[in-house]
């Protein structure tokens, strides 16, 4: 049982100390742990992952907007219905397993007019797969978890959405900002009223992913550059992993940081096979172990 294995290392730095200066939510699921860091906005983390995902379900008069449904492993549809009776529109930051897991519940989902989210809407047994391995779970899994069943199950896109799209939810508007590079799909979500900005895995603060072969460094530099220019509209940063709070002051620091590992300023350190991690501080990447010439 995955419960009863040894902790991994990860598990060790857990509860993160940031969680107890955010107001937290009661919900019945304890696979999941809610958190209210701005009014109307609850974090939905999985904790139990490695990933530590979070999906943001953000809320206003009319509708809610759920920026991704996370890994799939528990019952997401039944938490958000214990947050709000609005109806909901689910939107991706982008769409790798562990964001889209639970989009099959939904009937409303806006994706991003490209072949990678077409592709990624079929589903994967493999990638999640990957995700419940040992070294993978923190605790246990939810009674009645079928581990050999587990798949990223298939959605369909019900509308694209486009770089510039508005989503009015009643007295709160989103603005979708394409910010590929992580993936050719990923996007940014900018409520510019309350001075929040969703950035999904474009920043978390964790290494972030840039080694797959998806993933287009090109774009991601320009991408980054992009979202210095909101800055100065921004109070609160929020990513999809493991803490969903930072200050805006991490989005020109962000550039900087991936501008001296571009340039070769900063030294790589070995990482899992074929990958090397750069770190800038407290700002890290996760890449392609460079080709040797």
């Amino acid at each position: 049982m995955f419960g009863q294995a040894p902790l991994p290392a990860w598990c060790h730095e857990l509860p993160r100390w940031e969680y107890k200066n955010i107001e937290r939510v009661s919900i019945s699921d304890p696979w999941f742990e809610v958190y209210k860091p701005a009014p109307g906005v609850f974090a939905i983390y999985e904790p139990h992952q490695s990933e530590e995902t979070i999906s943001y379900l953000i809320v206003g008069e009319k509708r809610a907007l759920l920026f991704d449904t996370g890994m799939g492993i528990s019952d997401l549809k039944k938490v958000i219905a214990e947050l709000t009776t609005l109806p909901i529109v689910v939107l991706n930051s982008h769409t790798h397993n562990d964001h889209v897991g639970d989009n099959w519940e939904f009937s409303t989902i806006y994706g991003m007019d490209t072949d990678f989210t077409r592709q990624n809407a079929r589903g994967s047994q493999l990638d999640a797969q990957a995700e419940i391995t040992p070294g993978q779970i923190c605790g246990a899994l939810p009674n009645g978890f079928d581990s050999e069943a587990y798949s990223t199950r298939p959605w369909k896109v019900t509308a694209y959405t486009h770089d510039g799209d508005t989503f009015d939810l009643g007295g709160r508007t989103l603005e979708v900002i394409a910010t590929p590079g992580h993936t050719p799909d990923a996007i940014c979500l900018l409520d510019q009223a309350d001075g929040l900005l969703f950035t999904g895995d474009t920043y978390y603060p964790a290494p972030i992913w840039l080694f797959r072969p998806e993933t287009d460094l090109d774009a991601y530099a320009t991408s980054v550059r992009r979202l210095v220019a909101f800055a100065p509209q921004v109070r609160v940063v929020m990513g999809a992993h493991n803490i969903p709070v930072a200050s805006p002051t991490i989005l020109p620091r962000l550039v900087a940081a991936f501008d001296a590992v571009r340039t070769g300023k900063i030294q790589p350190s070995p990482a899992s096979p074929g990958k090397v991690l750069y770190k800038v501080g407290d700002i890290s990447f996760l890449m392609r172990e460079p080709v040797a010439h």
